[in-house]
């Protein structure tokens, strides 16, 4: 018996209109992937079907592309384990929290939840980017456990990069930060709506010449560039954002106290997820992986 949570009447309408969600695709493609890892020598994977429900969502069905997803999302952990370095107890990840470095709203867009990345707000002398990697990997654990709306309608990023400096950007290698891309594009189900960058310093444009080689063009038709909120507003509604951007979805710390509260929550949940990843050396031939049938990834959304 497959067990997901009913979705409320208009976001299963979106979601048969949109995603093509029957109760029979939803159930057969459910089963389907716990089949597909189950036959998979290398893949340690999560088979909640919460959790695969999302990767169904994220993906429009498309099976090939889910499983590439789901490969790759765990080949990341073996592959580039710095994108996760800091478990979850760590005391990092509330300090990181309480200096609002990445927020998930608790308003959405037309469904699509909205998130922002605050890169000024912390010290790159005492914190890492891939820190703040691992804080919005765990957050998105959370909300692929629990966000119908995400799974649903995507995600809409705002990287407010104002009153950040050079140190910010010399904390990756070029590989890294190509790990960085994969992670946030190709292996999270997570379909990215818009992305936009406040702020952005003459570094950042330099990187994003690097960046663009490994976004698909549907993404990089959705960047927008802004030299301050306001213009961002005419994308995002300002009442959707915190009070510290003239909105009215509590402020920042407010929502950071919840994420904090939300992640100690899901202690168990997180402790149980180490065991999942790859054993690249038991990967089959043809088998999905960080290398092979990337294409399938870059589906229209």
């Amino acid at each position: 018996m497959i067990s997901v949570r009913p979705l409320p009447p208009a976001l299963a309408e979106k979601a048969r209109v949109e995603l093509g969600e029957t109760p029979e695709a939803l159930t057969a493609g459910i089963q389907h992937l716990k089949d597909w890892i189950h036959s998979q020598p290398h893949l340690r994977a999560r088979t909640d079907d919460q959790w695969l429900a999302t990767f169904l969502r994220g993906c429009k069905y498309r099976l090939d592309e889910v499983k590439a997803k789901i490969d790759l999302y765990y080949s990341l952990r073996t592959m580039a384990p710095e994108i996760r370095q800091l478990k979850y107890n760590d005391p990092k990840l509330n300090q990181l929290i309480e200096r609002g470095t990445f927020v998930m709203l608790p308003t959405t867009r037309n469904g699509a939840r909205i998130t922002m990345m605050r890169i000024g707000t912390y010290d790159p002398s005492e914190y890492t980017v891939f820190d703040m990697a691992s804080l919005y990997q765990l957050v998105y654990q959370i909300t692929f456990m629990e966000d119908d709306n995400m799974a649903v309608a995507g995600v809409v990023n705002i990287i407010d990069l104002r009153n950040s400096r050079l140190a910010h950007y010399l904390q990756t290698t070029p590989r890294q930060l190509r790990n960085l891309v994969y992670a946030n594009q190709d292996s999270l189900p997570a379909r990215i709506k818009e992305v936009h960058v406040i702020g952005a310093p003459r570094i950042f444009i330099v990187l994003m010449k690097f960046i663009k080689r490994f976004l698909s063009e549907k993404i990089k038709n959705r960047i927008y560039m802004h030299s301050d909120i306001d213009t961002v507003c005419e994308y995002v509604p300002r009442d959707l954002l915190p009070a510290e951007y003239g909105g009215t979805a509590s402020t920042v710390p407010e929502i950071g106290e919840y994420w904090k509260a939300k992640i100690a929550e899901y202690y168990d949940f997180f402790e149980e997820d180490l065991q999942f990843g790859t054993e690249e050396s038991l990967r089959v031939k043809d088998s999905f992986g960080w290398w092979g049938k990337r294409a399938a990834l870059r589906g229209d959304t």
